[in-house]
């Protein structure tokens, strides 16, 4: 009778062991392209919470959240990560998200986290701004211009130089692109902006259709071979030029004009996307983006700054990144009402 009942026992523990394991449920992120975590940030969620990620990519800002449209009586994702200022108000607009207020929105500054009433969470920022190669002002002997205006100055284009000095991106394609055009709006206003975009186009500047164009084949610092010594990207691109150097930097070839209104402040946002079987876990998810382990992370990753003012940077972050003090702003919801019409009448005079 014993041996009967061990050998019960053990045919018992035997079956148990082969027994498939459940997998542990998933939680879904939609996020831009540009998305990136180190994978044990990653894994610390999932062994914290006994969840698995899905992160899918969308591609950039604007066709990510288009997609999240599209679907929201079907949601693809628990969470979207990555709409910023220039799409907010759109978002919004559409209902695709679940309100949630994050306890931890305590550690963010109140301009980050102003009317937006639980419907999305701040998560990082950075500025964009017109990017300079040092080697070259030095060498042709040429003040850095301050402001956008001096940007119209015969120093500055084709004419003086044999070549512009200045590579934009194009707003309908780029997400610089349109926050450069945003910039120029708010120093110049809906009246005089596309003046200014007439005398930079009289003054040769040129432009094409994304950042990669732009920085790795038209800008002279990061090619060596590119004719434009100016280039519109972000205030953490001399960082960027240091980390990744073939060969250690003591200092950066590159840095980023910041004069008032020259840069504009984009801002991401993450949101629970309503329909989600997820609630809680997405929650949970929001609440981890917004932790120090999380925001520490970022700035090598996605080179933006964390809004959670109780994470610290990374040395070289601290060193070489640059953000604006007098950043470009535009309202939300005017950007979402004129956004298509300004981009429409920006192409009109640029490329017609």
């Amino acid at each position: 009778m014993k041996t009967r009942l061990i050998f019960l026992v053990l045919f018992f523990l035997l079956l148990t062991s082969c027994a498939p394991k459940s997998s542990p449920p998933t939680l879904t992120v939609m996020t831009h392209d540009s998305f990136a975590v180190s994978e044990d940030v990653v894994k610390a969620f999932e062994t914290q919470n006994n969840v698995s990620l899905i992160f899918i990519k969308s591609g950039d800002t604007g066709t990510m959240l288009n997609r999240a449209v599209l679907t929201k009586d079907s949601p693809q994702a628990d969470v979207l990560y990555g709409v910023d200022n220039t799409f907010l108000s759109r978002a919004i607009k559409e209902e695709i998200f679940e309100p949630y207020t994050s306890p931890l929105l305590v550690n963010v500054a109140n301009n980050f986290k102003e009317n937006l009433d639980g419907m999305v969470t701040p998560i990082n920022f950075g500025d964009v701004c017109i990017n300079y190669d040092k080697k070259y002002f030095i060498s042709h002997n040429l003040a850095i211009p301050q402001t956008l205006n001096d940007l119209l100055k015969s120093e500055y284009g084709s004419s003086a130089s044999g070549a512009p000095l200045l590579v934009v991106e194009n707003p309908a394609t780029s997400s610089p692109g349109l926050a450069f055009l945003l910039a120029t709006i708010a120093e110049f206003g809906e009246e005089g902006y596309l003046e200014f975009w007439r005398g930079l186009k009289s003054n040769g500047v040129v432009v094409v259709n994304d950042w990669d164009t732009a920085y790795y084949t038209n800008f002279s610092a990061s090619s060596g071979k590119g004719l434009q010594p100016m280039v519109v990207s972000y205030a953490t691109s001399p960082a960027a030029e240091v980390i990744y150097a073939s060969s250690p930097l003591t200092e950066s070839p590159t840095a980023s004009i910041l004069g008032v209104n020259t840069c504009f402040r984009q801002i991401e946002y993450a949101g629970i996307l309503k329909g989600t079987k997820n609630l809680t876990m997405a929650q949970k998810f929001i609440d981890f983006m917004l932790d120090v382990q999380f925001q520490e992370d970022l700035p090598l990753q996605m080179f933006m700054y964390p809004v959670n003012q109780n994470a610290s940077l990374p040395s070289e972050f601290e060193k070489y990144a640059q953000a604006a003090e007098n950043p470009a702003v535009l309202d939300p919801a005017l950007i979402s009402e004129k956004r298509d019409q300004w981009i429409k009448d920006w192409t009109e005079v640029m490329l017609p």
